[in-house]
């Protein structure tokens, strides 16, 4: 079997993530966030491609997306500065629940 892992149903842990056109603004925000202690740890990948509707045209371009590693209670300020520093009309900030894992990592995102 694997590692022991947290079963709460809540970890109080949570994924943010963002996409942003350049590699410089992606790590501007990502320091920031963790400079701030509003992250724990913010992983950068890209390029990729979006493909997506905006102003009723069909685009395609090249962005970098970026994962937050943030404890619940920072959502409200992480969202502010991501829109604060962001250079999109509207940029995609979304929230995935952590519903499980590493008891050891999950208290390290927290602290």
């Amino acid at each position: 079997m694997g590692l022991p892992m947290n079963r709460h149903p809540a970890t109080g842990v949570e994924i943010v993530f963002t996409t942003t056109d350049t590699m410089e603004l992606a790590k501007k925000i990502a320091e920031k966030a963790v400079s701030m202690k509003l992250s724990a740890c913010v992983q950068i990948s890209g390029p990729l491609t979006s493909t997506y509707t905006w102003k009723g045209k069909v685009q395609s371009e090249q962005e970098y997306r970026m994962d937050f590693k943030i404890e619940s209670a920072n959502r409200a300020d992480l969202y502010k500065l991501i829109k604060e520093l962001h250079t999109y009309d509207l940029p995609e900030i979304m929230t995935i629940p952590v519903v499980d894992g590493s008891i050891e990592y999950l208290a390290w995102v927290k602290n």
